[in-house]
């Protein structure tokens, strides 16, 4: 989807991307902003400086459910 510009639709997700913001990734993980910079300050969620820039590896994203998916799968065993 394009804008009236030519330009993509910021809501448009590029798998060509290796460096996404945190709103970005915000929005591929269906979480808010805000939960989003809480999962990177608990080290839950692997970040990067590029500069002043924080930006999430395109690839912590599924590093990070992948975790959550063997989270709960352990978790189920035990209970």
């Amino acid at each position: 989807m394009t804008t009236a510009a030519g330009t993509l639709a910021p809501t448009t997700a590029d798998p060509t991307l290796l460096l996404l913001t945190v709103e970005e990734a915000a929005r591929r993980l269906r979480i808010g902003r805000t939960t989003c910079f809480g999962l990177i300050a608990s080290g839950e969620l692997e970040s990067v400086k590029v500069g002043s820039l924080r930006r999430i590896p395109a690839d912590a994203l599924a590093a990070y459910v992948g975790r959550l998916r063997g989270g709960s799968a352990s978790s189920m065993r035990c209970a």
